[in-house]
């Protein structure tokens, strides 16, 4: 899959079929969409492509608000890849690109940016500069243009339309089943393993540690608290089952005052270093909120409890 930020070069634009969105996640819906473009791509002789946008919008006009992000940008790409997409263009979103005109957003982005001749999108689908363009304006447009204009069909899960906010919900809530549901795979975050203070060894629970994407200022991450994982990536062979582990999503309030979140992970049964190394942590299922604690000793021994208690979930998951 080729990643192209911005607009592709006059001499790199083969004519495509396009869908866009901020594909949050990659969940059962987006994952329908892709099909769609895939097949109408393959029918036509066209490119399966992706226009996708870094910030998000609602990032860009009000982080403090904006809702927190299901995937990030590294997870978000290989799921599109997954999806047979060939090319992903992502779009800066800054001022110039927020005042577009819906008509030149279709002239100028759509039908000589990126040469598309195959068009899918939600019915709900809003652009340019105030929201003003939507699914009829760009019907219209695409008659003119030699664009054809598709309407997504919604997909629906226990009668309700599979959304990014969905997903958002079910993962606020802990519940990594109805995540999965929606999602169409275990919920999961992927990174690579950092240095940290190594605390976490004296306490005698070595861990993983993990960047989490948060600006300062937005919401917290998608998942927070203690959870019972497993952890691909670190096997001798790509296909090595994966590791049994702890983890933690928060900000450490018993150890750091210094409000960044972090992913942290401990590994049964398991000594390597493996600083720099990509990983991708897959969650299981929720054990309890992140607490404080007045002592250290209080600290790993609430570790301690966490551990025994994911190895249960683990073991009876996998007897599952």
């Amino acid at each position: 899959m080729k990643i192209i930020r911005g607009l592709p070069a006059a001499s790199d634009r083969p004519p495509c079929a396009l869908t866009i969105g901020n594909f949050d996640g990659v969940h059962r819906g987006h994952q329908a969409l892709l099909a769609d473009v895939v097949q109408a791509a393959r029918a036509r002789e066209l490119v399966p492509s992706v226009m996708t946008f870094e910030p998000h919008p609602r990032e860009f006009f009000a982080p403090e608000s904006a809702p927190p992000r299901v995937a990030n940008l590294r997870d978000k790409l290989a799921a599109l890849a997954a999806g047979a997409i060939e090319r992903v263009f992502i779009a800066h979103f800054d001022r110039r690109f927020a005042a577009l005109t819906a008509e030149q957003f279709i002239a100028e982005i759509l039908v000589a940016g990126l040469a598309t001749r195959w068009l899918i999108v939600g019915e709900d689908f809003r652009f340019g500069a105030g929201r003003a363009g939507d699914f009829a304006l760009l019907a219209s447009a695409g008659v003119r243009a030699g664009l054809a204009v598709v309407r997504e069909a919604a997909v629906c899960a226990d009668g309700e339309r599979i959304s990014s906010s969905s997903v958002r919900t079910a993962l606020a809530a802990g519940d990594l089943a109805r995540a999965r549901n929606l999602l169409g795979h275990p919920y999961a975050i992927s990174g690579r393993v950092l240095h940290g203070r190594k605390l976490g060894r004296t306490l005698g629970f070595p861990t993983l540690n993990l960047r989490i994407a948060h600006r300062p200022g937005m919401q917290r991450p998608a998942v927070q608290g203690i959870f019972a994982v497993r952890v691909h990536g670190l096997g001798i062979a790509s296909s090595s089952p994966p590791l049994a582990g702890v983890a933690s999503v928060g900000m450490r309030p018993t150890i750091d005052d210094s409000g960044r979140w972090l992913l942290e992970v401990h590994l049964f049964d398991f000594a390597r270093e493996v600083y720099g190394h990509l990983v991708r942590v897959e969650f299981v299922q929720r054990i309890r909120d992140e607490l404080k604690y007045d002592t250290l000793a209080q600290l790993a021994a609430a570790i301690d409890a966490d551990a025994a208690r994911a190895r249960s979930l683990l073991a009876f998951d996998r007897v599952a």
